[in-house]
Order: structure tokens, then sequence, then C-alpha cells
């Protein structure tokens, strides 16, 4: 069984880096997921005893203290921490510029959905599952859709 200081990348795409016993997570480590974000934790015996939570954009997560969009400050993490945009620019998501949607998609946080096919892909493309009727129902009703950035004025002849 695996022992020491070592890498392990699991069949989901998430790879640990940290140390190991006897085939188990155990001692200081990080899981470091597909979507960009990590946990690193103390584990003991393949159990996080203790640890935290970072998005891909470097936003840690406190249960405590939580102050991220929570219903007063609507705020996107990068205009916290760089500032607004000026008023005619709109900022849609926290990364900015905002990735671009295939026609008839959504982003739906860790990829796009086709709500034809119901299948959500990564930003690369790549397949990451299928989507039940309520995740089908919770996307059309609040992720952008490729449709929803404003077309430009044209002018009338």
């Amino acid at each position: 069984r695996m022992e020491g200081y070592g890498y392990y990348r699991l069949p989901t795409g998430a790879e640990y880096r940290g140390s190991l016993w006897d085939g188990m997570f155990h001692g200081k480590g990080e899981l470091l997921l597909p979507t960009g974000g990590s946990y690193r934790a103390l584990w003991d015996r393949g159990v996080a005893t203790q640890g935290k939570y970072a998005f891909a954009d470097g936003l840690e997560y406190d249960e405590e203290k939580w102050r991220y969009c929570d219903g007063y400050d609507r705020r996107f993490y990068t205009e916290i921490r760089s500032g607004f945009k000026p008023p005619d620019i709109p900022q849609l998501t926290n990364l900015d510029p905002p990735k671009i949607i295939p026609e008839d998609c959504y982003d739906c946080g860790d990829g796009f959905y086709d709500p034809k096919t119901r299948v959500v892909v990564d930003y690369k493309r790549k397949f990451l599952r299928n989507a039940d009727d309520d995740e089908h129902e919770w996307i059309l009703r609040t992720c952008r859709k490729a449709w929803d950035i404003p077309a430009e004025n044209e002018p009338k002849p």
C-alpha cells in the first residue's frame, strides 16, 4: 500500500497531494479538484479532521465569517478584491471576462449545460454528468444563457 508523501489521481479527475499511510490520506494533504478548487486538510486514516476549501479564484470558504454573496453584498469576489468596473461595463460572472457560452447552452458554474441533451460538460468540453430533472429545472431558472448577452443596437437605415 502507498505510504509516505505522494500524489494520487482519483477516477473523478481530482488529485490528492500529501501524506499517505496504509493506502489512505493521513496527515497534511491537499485535494485538487478538476473545477480548480482545492481542499487543504489534516487527514486521519482517510477522513478530513479539519480543513479549508478554496475556490478556483482564491476565495476561501469560511462557514462562520462568510460574507461573500450574503444577500446584502451581491458583488463578485473579483469586484471585492479589485473594485467595480465603470457603469457602462457589466460584470456578468466572477470570471472577467466571462466564458463564452456555446449557442443554446447555459453556464452552470462548473461547465456548460445543453438542455437538449441534458449533459453538463466542463469548460474544456469534457463530459461531467447527465442532469436529472431537478438540476435541469434549476439551471433553466437560474443560470446565464448564451443568448443573455445583449446585442449591440444596430443603427436604423
